[in-house]
């Protein structure tokens, strides 16, 4: 549960301070299409790295446990790939970058973020369980705060 708050942060914040260039360079896969797409920003991955690490400290300060400045770095880190893996999902599946792919998009992050700090964690399948269930609704209310603001084009 510890890696909750780092992960969020880190999935979050690419919304709020990306932008620039692609992390795929504008390059395509083999079947044509983009490899990731114009939304994966170097700028958002490096931001999302840092901050997530920034509430991985936090929270280590918080818990007197400076185990999950690790944990919660490594978690960043992988709700980053994670979220890369979606998209990489969705460009061989020929959706559009900022359309919706149900499921993938709000669990992609929270799934790479289990992976990565699993082995520094003890990671129960209650945990696991907790975590998922209670990503999708945060996920769906955070992206329609930040289509509100305008801080999004769509709704998803």
């Amino acid at each position: 549960m510890y890696i909750a708050i780092p992960t969020y942060v880190a999935n979050s914040t690419p919304v709020l301070l990306g932008g620039g260039a692609a992390i795929d360079r504008g390059r395509s896969f083999s079947d044509g299409r983009r490899i990731l797409g114009s939304h994966k920003t170097v700028k958002g991955f490096g931001y999302g790295l840092l901050l997530g690490g920034i509430a991985a400290v936090a929270e280590a300060i918080l818990f007197a446990n400076y185990k999950l400045i690790l944990a919660g770095a490594v978690a960043s880190l992988g709700a980053l790939l994670g979220d890369l893996l979606g998209a990489f999902l969705k460009r061989r599946l020929d959706i559009a970058p900022g359309r919706p792919l149900p499921v993938v998009d709000q669990l992609d992050f929270i799934l790479g973020a289990l992976l990565f700090a699993s082995p520094l964690l003890q990671v129960t399948t209650g945990s696991v369980v907790i975590l998922i269930v209670a990503t999708v609704p945060i996920h769906l209310i955070s992206n329609a705060t930040a289509y509100a603001l305008g801080l999004k084009k769509h709704l998803w």
